[in-house]
């Protein structure tokens, strides 16, 4: 492999790894940020909320002006605003503006989501292509362990209050400085060059990527006949609708995948998971390194699902995260209700339950949802509407766990933990019978045959 392929992935997965630490560092703020601006739990919650809603403004408008400027200025961007989002919320003396801050950094976040994977795919010789994209999901999930070792760390040398919470906030400024700085050594992609006139460019950069001339003619070949599909299309005039009758099954489906993914509570456990231990009876410093346990399990799982998900299939791995589901929320659930409303107190036995519970909790949802939902989305919709069925994933997603998110706080404070795990448990019972009963396999079917697989009123030729 290039060297100049391994930089590039890797400058586009630094992307994700910051987006999974942006998504995590929240959590060792929360308690110390509720104290500082006095906020209730309605309020905390829309505070942590805010860069969700950033995710999906960003994840809906990345598109167009990486489509139209380039992937690599848009990557530009997204570096800047994580910059911009870390340093303004550490320095922030005021919620409204520390909300602000979250919200810049959340839109980076979102467009990270689009277009890191973008990037790669586009970069990558086809032989080394899933591989390096899979590489950005896996630095994202290391992002989150980082971000709650980071935090941990934090904790232990910086001991006011006050400001411990400034700097895990500011911390995430240098790997996005980093990642800025990294740009300039890697190239627009060749995909995008030469669907805007830079043929020449776009072929020497090809020549860089690959090892051989007939590797670099195969990437050629492959970019020209996907530059030449969509020429006939636009030439044909065919804007493809989105929302018709035939496209409604794969539309559900994908509606109903990230639905379910933030419903199981991922974010939420994510977001407040120290508070979740501190509140099941673990000190504060307890608390912390718990966090960092939780986030290598989601490392280890994530990469044991990555080994496997095309040898067990996309439909198995959720049928075995759902069981896993079921278990861990149910557990954490009665649990929780028990020692809330039973013993009338939290202690040392019950913390270190929860965190059994809330790893077998990681476990599953690395093991099924977490590996599988892009994965099932990029391969139902067909090529005419793939992106915007992508879209439609990531805006999914991203709403549901600002739902989750904020609410989250409110629920605990007023009815319980038993019941806020209560609630994702009966979610997760409705999951899998979802996946018992619709969830279609998509493992080794062409992408040309999905289309009839899935029984679309519109699908094109079918080759066989």
């Amino acid at each position: 492999m290039k060297p100049l392929v391994i930089r590039s992935a890797l400058v586009a997965s630094l992307g994700g790894l910051i987006f999974g630490f942006d998504t995590a560092v929240i959590s060792g703020t929360t308690e110390h940020l509720k104290a500082y601006f006095q906020l209730d739990d309605a309020r905390l919650g829309w505070a942590v909320g805010m860069a969700l809603l950033g995710t999906i403004v960003g994840a809906l408008t990345a598109g167009k002006p990486a489509d139209r400027f380039g992937r690599k200025p848009v990557l530009f961007v997204i570096g800047i605003l994580y910059v911009v989002g870390a340093l303004g919320s550490a320095l922030s003396h005021d919620i409204l503006v520390l909300e602000i801050f979250r919200f810049l950094g959340g839109l980076g976040v979102g467009a990270a989501s689009v277009c890191a994977p973008i990037y790669t795919a586009e970069i990558a010789p086809p032989r080394v292509r899933g591989r390096l994209v899979g590489l950005v999901q896996f630095n994202i999930v290391l992002g989150i362990l980082l971000a709650y070792l980071s935090n941990t760390i934090v904790r232990m040398i910086v001991t006011d209050p006050t400001l411990d919470w400034r700097w895990m906030f500011g911390v995430m400024a240098v790997p996005a400085a980093i990642f800025l700085l990294l740009l300039f050594t890697v190239p627009e992609t060749p995909r995008w060059m030469m669907a805007h006139g830079q043929e020449e460019k776009g072929r020497a950069v090809v020549a860089k990527l690959t090892n051989t001339p007939e590797e670099a003619q195969q990437q050629i070949d492959e970019i020209d006949a996907s530059l030449a599909a969509a020429a006939k299309l636009a030439a044909e005039g065919k804007d493809v609708p989105f929302f018709t009758k035939g496209h409604m099954k794969v539309i559900l489906l994908a509606f109903a995948i990230a639905m379910f993914n933030q419903m199981s509570g991922i974010n939420a456990i994510l977001y407040y998971a120290p508070v979740v231990m501190e509140r099941a009876g673990a000190s504060t410093d307890a608390a912390f390194m718990m966090s960092v346990a939780v986030g290598f399990m989601n490392l280890v799982a994530t990469m044991t699902a990555l080994t496997v998900i095309d040898k067990l299939g996309r439909r198995q791995l959720m049928i075995i995260g759902s069981i896993g589901y079921l278990i861990s929320l149910g557990f954490l659930s009665g649990l929780m209700f028990y020692y809330e409303n039973v013993v009338g107190h939290f202690n040392s036995t019950s913390s270190v339950l929860v965190l059994v519970g809330l790893l077998v909790f990681i476990a599953a949802h690395a093991f099924g949802q977490g590996s599988v939902i892009w994965v099932f989305i990029s391969e139902i919709f067909p090529n005419r509407i793939r992106g915007r069925g992508q879209s439609l994933g990531s805006m999914t997603h991203w709403s549901f766990a600002w739902l989750t998110s904020t609410f989250f706080p409110p629920i605990v404070g007023t009815l319980g933990g038993g019941v806020a795990f209560g609630i994702f448990f009966v979610f997760m019972i409705g999951q899998l019978i979802w996946v018992l009963r619709v969830m279609p396999e998509t493992k080794g079917v062409p992408l040309e045959e999905m289309e009839a697989k899935l029984g679309l009123t519109d699908a094109s030729v079918v080759k066989r």
